[in-house]
């Protein structure tokens, strides 16, 4: 029962990635996944219903298979977009930074005026932590706006080469606690990048994807 429930054409079971791997002989490897994410969540209605009529094990049986072909196409669609990547071309070279010796209160102004949440701290030109709004709100609790930012920014910075593919960055993002990455090239800082830049540049590329998709080709002459 389990190797035959196993083999059912629907995300995450094996089944599924079998027929992904039908329907990629002939389509775009992103556009085979949808195929198969959109016939397993057919799949998972149809449960569903059976479910209803008979075993109600089947309705929990369903949302597994719904929410794995949902997840599947998401992953799939990430990877796609970042392929070919780098973090160089993704980084933010536009950022507002603080020293150590600053006042929280150049924080407090900095937040107010921008969108930017996290704040490289440099010294020399040398990124020596990360003050985060967490920390922020912490340091003003307990000491005031004119506690100094070196007093409670997070002195362990993780960097990245700007060469680097984002993909595997973005997985370092996800499994890390920090939540801002340095970005250097050749041992010079060059930008920074974190996780909701990330987000926000495969929402446009999967937009400008989804639109290129949709054009209509043009006639010949």
């Amino acid at each position: 029962m389990l190797a035959v429930f196993n083999l059912l054409p629907a995300f995450p079971m094996d089944g599924g990635r079998v027929l992904r791997a039908v329907l990629a002989m002939y389509l775009e490897r992103q556009r085979a996944t949808r195929v198969a994410a959109n016939i397993g969540q057919f799949l998972a209605i149809w449960l569903g219903f059976l479910g209803l009529l008979y075993n109600p094990f089947l309705i929990l049986i369903s949302l597994f298979v719904w929410i794995g072909a949902a997840t599947e196409a998401g992953m799939e669609e990430i990877k796609s977009t970042l392929s070919g990547v780098t973090v160089g071309q993704a980084r933010l070279t536009d950022f507002q930074v603080l020293s150590p010796d600053a006042p929280l209160k150049h924080a407090i102004d900095l937040t107010l005026i921008g969108s930017q949440k996290d704040f490289p701290v440099l010294e020399n030109n040398r990124m020596i932590g990360i003050l985060s709004q967490t920390d922020l709100i912490k340091g003003l609790q307990s000491e005031g706006d004119q506690a100094n930012v070196g007093g409670w920014m997070q002195r362990e910075v993780e960097s990245v080469e700007a060469s680097e593919p984002l993909e595997k960055v973005l997985q370092r993002l996800e499994t890390s606690d920090c939540r801002l990455l340095a970005v250097n090239d050749s041992g010079r800082l060059v930008g920074i990048i974190n996780l909701d830049n990330i987000l926000e540049l495969i929402k446009i590329q999967s937009a400008l994807q989804e639109s290129h998709e949709r054009k209509p080709g043009r006639l010949k002459s």
